[in-house]
């Protein structure tokens, strides 16, 4: 099993998402991660989807979203030569006791705390998967209320991007 993330190029027109995201219901593949934003041509959005499988089921995916309409263009993100991150904001029950105890924690991973009440503290953290992974492992002692995560977002390192092929 291998871990793919693809950013991939596509016409920013309505139901584009749900588009993509029906190829890998439709062929039983599974999403890990999905984020989409409008790229700096509002005319093209771009999608990151991180997927894990087997070699031959990977390059079937990459295939077939070749084919959608939309894709405009495709390219894996390899581990070594991009930059992924992802956003969580973590909602925590703290009391006087407990508040700098996670803060501290907080620290340590350089989060935010975004957001103060008397009875929790919301974090704010971003960076790649592991470092998300194990911030949230360390909050394991204290009651988290709230958690949301964004998805990878990433891109390649240097010019040498997939936005070449945006006018």
């Amino acid at each position: 099993m291998r871990r793919m993330v693809l950013s991939i190029l596509v016409d920013n027109t309505s139901g584009v998402l749900s588009r993509v995201a029906g190829l890998f219901s439709r062929r039983g593949y599974n999403i890990d991660s999905i984020s989409s934003g409008v790229t700096q041509d509002p005319k093209v959005s771009r999608l990151t989807v991180a997927v894990t499988g087997e070699e031959l089921t990977l390059e079937q995916i990459e295939k077939q979203l070749e084919k959608l309409e939309d894709v405009k263009e495709i390219i894996e993100l390899k581990e070594n030569n991009s930059v992924c991150r992802e956003l969580v904001l973590v909602k925590v029950m703290a009391d006087t006791k407990e508040r700098q105890a996670i803060i501290g924690i907080a620290d340590i991973f350089r989060a935010k705390i975004v957001d103060v009440a008397v009875d929790s503290l919301m974090i704010e953290l971003t960076g790649n998967q592991n470092k998300l992974d194990a911030f949230i492992k360390l909050l394991d002692g204290f009651i988290i209320k709230e958690l949301v995560r964004t998805g990878l977002t990433g891109l390649t390192r240097g010019l040498g991007d997939i936005a070449d092929y945006i006018d």
